[in-house]
């Protein structure tokens, strides 16, 4: 490709501000929000830190297109699109559900596509293999030759590129809560923290399989497990992108409370929603100590 390229340039460190909350406070729990969203307006948190370094090997390796994976509401297709059209490279996104190819495009995927990404749509069986040879070789095939992402941006460079989230934060929080969907912002993140200081994950989908995926993502990385850090399961709602009364009425309750250290902005409901909403269960089932200072991860707007 070019050496003239430059990557998107970035917001970091992000703002690590204090949400105090008389429902954490009444626990000796002190809150702060890790504004990982505004690292770019068009990447934002997590998909900054996992795409940066993908995208420097694309262009190292000369790589004109992007190939890569997500589901109907995908903010890794998304952030793909909108780094492909910045970058000047080609964008294909393999899309989960064919059926969705019958349907108008919903928010999500418009946007990627007016970032110029090509739409891909697979069948659920074939996507659950997708990248087995047999269904990803015809793809490069019609599509042509590409640097391939995977789903969510998760492999072993976006862990490294996650790792700078937990040196951020540093000796700042005791332990950091991080929603977790393909386990590579809590691999990176679990390794870059301070010592003393641990990372919860808080699956956002079911099957209890996230533990053994960051794991691997980390021995892939590093060669083994790095950090102080857990999968919790129990917030996921029942799957992704899948909600509730109870989480509802939490989410828009909490905007309410801290307009200001959200700069007025929704609480992200995929993601960030049930991330919180974990902090607050866990902090009334007594897992804080008085005193333990949890900083939440905002990795999306």
């Amino acid at each position: 490709m070019t050496s003239s390229v430059q990557l998107p340039a970035g917001r970091l460190p992000t703002p690590l501000v204090a949400a105090p909350d008389e429902r954490l406070t009444r626990h000796g729990v002190h809150l702060l929000l890790k504004r990982d969203d505004l690292a770019h307006p068009l990447l934002p948190g997590n998909k900054f830190r996992k795409l940066r370094p993908n995208l420097a090997a694309a262009l190292e390796a000369g790589h004109d297109t992007l190939l890569t994976f997500g589901g109907a509401y995908s903010n890794h297709l998304r952030a793909t699109a909108a780094a492909g059209r910045l970058l000047g490279l080609r964008t294909v996104g393999v899309v989960r559900g064919d059926e969705l190819a019958r349907r108008p495009l919903n928010d999500s995927l418009a946007a990627a596509a007016a970032d110029g990404m090509r739409l891909h749509f697979l069948d659920r069986a074939a996507y659950r293999r997708k990248t087995d040879p047999e269904v990803l070789a015809p793809l490069l095939e019609r599509y042509g030759p590409a640097c391939v992402l995977p789903e969510g941006g998760s492999n072993s460079l976006a862990v490294h590129g996650c790792t700078e989230l937990g040196r951020e934060i540093g000796a700042a929080a005791d332990v950091v809560a991080v929603a977790c969907g393909t386990g590579g912002t809590l691999a990176g993140l679990g390794a870059g923290l301070a010592p003393g200081t641990r990372a919860i994950g808080v699956a956002v989908l079911r099957g209890g399989f996230l533990a053994d995926e960051v794991l691997r993502l980390q021995q892939d990385a590093f060669g083994g497990r790095r950090g102080d850090w857990r999968v919790d399961d129990r917030f996921h709602c029942g799957g992704f992108a899948r909600t509730g009364p109870e989480l509802a009425a939490f989410t828009a309750d909490f905007a309410a409370r801290h307009r200001a250290a959200l700069d007025g902005a929704a609480v992200e409901p995929v993601y960030v929603a049930k991330t919180l909403h974990a902090v607050f269960r866990l902090a009334e089932e007594g897992a804080f100590p008085p005193g333990t200072r949890v900083a939440a991860v905002i990795t999306g707007s």
